[in-house]
């Protein structure tokens, strides 16, 4: 396979064949922008500027705390809290129709997030590689095909972007061979959910009981059809 400055990030992610790789694409990219903001970036004026304005979601502020930089956080959090302050607070107390655009302005800042931001303009660009990639390279197609799963989620996405990145004879023999990844493991995980549930009847308990792969089906399932693994 061809490789360029675009096409090897990509190649990365899917070279571990270890469950699915768009999610693999997108927990790098949040590693890495959850990296660069609780770092020295924090302190760059223009991504302070657009942290204050934008904050964060909750699984990224859960993110940001696990890198251990309690400071960088509260510094981040004082000065986004003084934006909060002027963009939703600023001005007369609540009234009429001051309560309605305050409302607003507070439903638009908490539901924005400066990671999420970054990572969907990163995975926009990345997921058209990979139609790019599946739709001339051959080698990178038979690497597509030789993933273990994809998830209900990215499944979606990713035939979403075909439909808009690859030519209208690519973009259905792509969508069906990322169908049969996506069903495939749901295969997998019916059988191993049923199997969990089997193991509650009385006949099948004991010490040598048999759960086969079905201990953590649940949180597979979750993941499968959320993109996040509960455990």
């Amino acid at each position: 396979m061809r490789e360029d400055i675009t096409s090897i990030p990509v190649s990365e992610v899917f070279e571990p064949k270890d469950g699915c790789p768009i999610c693999r694409m997108r927990d790098t990219l949040e590693e890495r922008v959850t990296d660069y903001i609780t770092g020295a970036a924090m302190m760059e004026p223009d991504v302070r500027q657009e942290t204050n304005r934008l904050g964060f979601c909750y699984p990224h502020y859960q993110k940001m705390l696990k890198k251990r930089n309690r400071l960088g956080v509260a510094l981040i959090l004082e000065s986004h809290l003084n934006e909060v302050e002027k963009q939703v607070f600023a001005g007369p107390p609540v009234l009429g129709k001051n309560a309605k655009k305050q409302a607003q302005s507070a439903g638009q800042t908490s539901g924005s997030c400066f990671i999420c931001r970054q990572v969907d303009w990163a995975m926009e660009r990345m997921l058209a590689t990979v139609c790019r990639l599946w739709e001339n390279e051959r080698d990178f197609r038979r690497l597509f095909e030789e993933q273990p799963a994809l998830c209900l989620p990215h499944f979606s996405l990713l035939v979403e972007t075909a439909g808009t990145r690859m030519s209208k004879k690519a973009a259905p023999d792509f969508a069906r061979a990322a169908a049969k990844l996506c069903r495939s493991y749901l295969t997998e995980l019916r059988g191993d959910v049923s199997h969990f549930c089997r193991m509650f009847d009385y006949r099948n308990a004991g010490e040598d009981a048999d759960w086969g792969n079905s201990k953590d089906s649940i949180e597979r399932a979750v993941w499968w059809l959320t993109t996040r693994d509960p455990s």
